[in-house]
C-alpha cells in the first residue's frame, strides 16, 4: 500500500511553529518511504476561520521547502481538499450510523446539558453522557422514533452522537508510545454530526482519511486522547484504521509547559514562521528556512548519532518515526541562533545577497555584485540575514555618533593633524584599491615614525563609529574615495 499521509491544520489563525514541525515530519516520513504528503484544510468549525490563514499556511510550508503534492492549491485525485466542501460526504456518513444502529439523535439543549453536570458536580462526579444515561436523555434512543421524526420535521435543533460501546478493553497502537489500553466505559458519546449541517473534527477527520487512502496518520499529542474514538469509528465503519503517531509537545524554553505565543512574547523569540499581524515571524526575524528546517526535524526526533548538521535530502533519507521521542521536545532559541549562523556561513553570497535585497529596498540601487562583497566581508560575524544590512550599516551610511570610549582612548593632541595629513594622501592617490590604501597608510606611518595603530583606529573610528568591523582598506574602497574623505572629515570636525 502507498504510503500517504497528511496535515490538516484549521484554518484559525497563523500556523504556531509546532503546527509546522508537525507538518514536517510527516513531509520526511512521506518522502522516505516514496509517498505523498497531503495538505488537508479542517475549515468545519465556521466561526473560527480567519480570513488570509489558508494562505499563510500554504506559504509557510512553501517557505520551508515542503510543498505538499495534493492541496486546495494543487488538486489530485482525492479532493476536495477543504472540509467545508465536503459537507455532504459526511452528512451520508452520519446517516449511515444513525440507520446501522451505531450513531442516534440528541435533543439535549445547553441548558439541560448544563443543569446535568451541575447536578453531578453535587454529587462529586463528572458528568459523562454515555450509556449510563443515554437511554435516560433527551434522545432518540429514549424518546422514540415517532417523537424523534416530528422533532426533526419541526427543524429542532439537534446534534448526532456516537453511541460508543460499553465493556470494551481497547488495545491501541501507537508508532511512538507502544500499546494504549482504553476501558470504553470511560468514553463519552462524542457529538459527529450538529444540525448546521457541518460535523465535528471527529467525524469528519476518520471519514476523510479513509476517503483520502491515508496510510499514517501522524499528529500532535494533543489528539492522543480521541485516538479511542477514532478507532471505534473505524470499527463501526468496517474500515481498517490507519497507522497512528503521536507527536510530542514542544515545551517551552524553561522546558516545562508547552510553548505558546506568550512564550516568544516574553522571551523575544517569534513562535509563527512567517509574520502574522503585529507578531514577526521567523523568516521576517532573519532565520533562514534550512536553518529552521534542521532545527525543527531535531525537535523530538534524533538518529541516535551526534550529526546535527542535515540537509533536507539527508533528512528525507534518514528520518525514522521509531526514533522520534515520547517526550516533550524543548524549544531552545539559542540552538536555533546556532543552527542559522551556521547555515549563513554556508549559503552563498548571491543567495545572501539577493535575500537582503529583497528585505531591504533601500539596497535596490546597489548592484548584486558590490552587495556580495559586502556580505563576504561581514556574514562570519552574523547570526541573522537582517543583522548582516543592521550591524552593518556603516557601509551604507556614514555614522552619526562615536563611540565615547573609543573616542576618549584613541583622540589624542595631534589626531586631528595625522587624519588631516593621510586624508591629503588618500586624496592623492591614482588608485584607489585595498593595497594601496594599505602602502599609503604604512608609508605615512613610516614618514611620521608612529605605529599603524595611531591612524588606524581614529581612521576605522570615523568610518565605522565604533572600533568593530572588517579592513578599513575594504571599508574605504567599498564606499569609495570622496565618502571615506568627508568621513574622516566628519571625525576631524566632531573633536576639534
Amino acid at each position: 500500500m502507498k504510503v500517504r499521509v497528511r496535515f490538516a491544520p484549521s484554518p484559525t489563525g497563523p500556523l504556531h511553529i509546532g503546527g509546522l514541525r508537525t507538518a514536517l515530519f510527516n513531509y520526511l516520513f512521506a518522502k522516505k518511504h516514496q509517498g505523498d504528503f497531503i495538505l488537508r484544510v479542517e475549515d468545519t468549525d465556521q466561526s473560527r476561520l480567519v480570513e488570509g490563514a489558508v494562505k499563510y499556511i500554504q506559504d509557510a510550508l512553501k517557505w520551508l521547502g515542503i510543498p505538499p503534492d495534493e492541496s486546495p492549491a494543487h488538486t489530485g485525485d482525492y479532493g476536495p481538499y477543504r472540509q467545508s466542501e465536503r459537507k455532504k460526504t459526511y452528512e451520508e456518513h452520519a446517516m449511515r450510523l444513525i440507520h446501522e444502529g451505531k450513531a442516534y439523535y440528541a435533543f439535549d439543549s445547553t441548558e439541560q446539558l448544563d443543569a446535568l453536570r451541575k447536578e453531578a458536580e453535587g454529587k462529586g462526579v463528572k458528568f459523562i453522557y454515555n450509556h449510563k444515561n443515554r437511554d435516560t436523555l433527551n434522545n432518540s434512543l429514549h424518546i422514540g422514533s415517532n417523537k424523534t421524526s416530528k422533532l426533526l420535521e419541526e427543524k429542532h435543533p439537534f446534534v448526532i452522537r456516537f453511541k460508543s460501546p460499553p465493556n470494551q478493553q481497547l488495545h491501541l497502537q501507537d508508532m511512538i508510545r507502544g500499546q494504549i489500553a482504553i476501558d470504553s466505559n470511560l468514553l463519552d458519546d462524542k457529538i459527529l454530526f450538529k444540525s448546521d449541517g457541518f460535523p465535528t473534527y471527529h467525524l469528519a477527520n476518520v471519514v476523510d482519511d479513509h476517503l483520502m487512502a491515508i496510510s499514517h496518520v501522524i499528529r500532535g499529542e494533543e489528539w492522543l486522547p480521541s485516538l479511542a474514538l477514532h478507532y471505534l469509528l473505524y470499527q463501526a465503519f468496517e474500515w481498517t484504521p490507519p497507522k497512528f503517531a503521536h507527536l510530542p509537545l514542544l515545551l517551552k524554553p524553561q522546558g516545562k509547559g508547552k510553548l505558546s505565543k506568550r512564550d516568544g512574547e516574553k522571551g523575544g523569540f517569534p513562535v509563527f514562521p512567517l509574520s502574522w499581524g503585529e507578531s514577526i515571524g521567523f523568516k521576517e526575524s532573519g532565520y533562514l528556512s534550512n536553518a529552521t528546517l534542521n532545527f525543527l526535524a531535531l525537535l523530538g526526533w534524533n538518529e541516535g548519532v551526534e550529526q546535527e548538521i542535515y540537509s533536507l535530502d539527508e533528512l528525507k533519507q534518514r528520518f525514522e518515526i521509531a526514533r522520534v521521542n515520547k517526550s516533550g521536545a524543548r524549544f531552545d532559541i539559542d540552538k536555533l541562533k546556532w543552527f542559522n549562523h551556521h547555515y549563513i556561513q554556508q549559503s552563498s553570497n548571491s543567495f545572501l545577497a539577493k535575500t537582503l535585497q529583497n528585505q531591504q529596498h533601500t539596497l535596490s540601487s546597489f548592484s548584486l555584485e558590490s552587495l556580495e562583497h559586502f556580505i563576504g566581508l561581514v556574514k562570519e560575524r552574523e547570526t541573522y540575514i537582517s543583522d548582516i544590512y543592521t550591524n552593518n550599516i556603516y557601509f551604507f551610511e556614514p555614522p552619526l555618533t562615536y563611540d565615547p570610549k573609543a573616542l576618549k582612548k584613541q583622540i589624542k593632541e595631534d589626531t586631528s593633524d595625522l587624519l588631516s595629513e593621510f586624508a591629503t594622501k588618500i586624496k592623492n592617490l591614482a588608485v584607489f584599491n585595498t593595497e594601496a590604501l594599505s602602502n599609503c597608510l604604512t608609508t605615512y606611518c613610516e614618514e611620521k615614525n608612529t605605529g599603524l595603530g595611531r591612524i588606524m583606529a581614529p581612521v576605522r573610528l570615523s568610518l565605522v563609529g565604533e572600533l568593530r568591523g572588517p579592513s578599513i582598506y575594504e571599508i574605504m574602497v567599498f564606499i569609495g574615495k570622496e565618502s571615506t574623505l568627508q568621513r574622516i572629515d566628519n571625525l576631524i570636525q566632531h573633536t576639534s
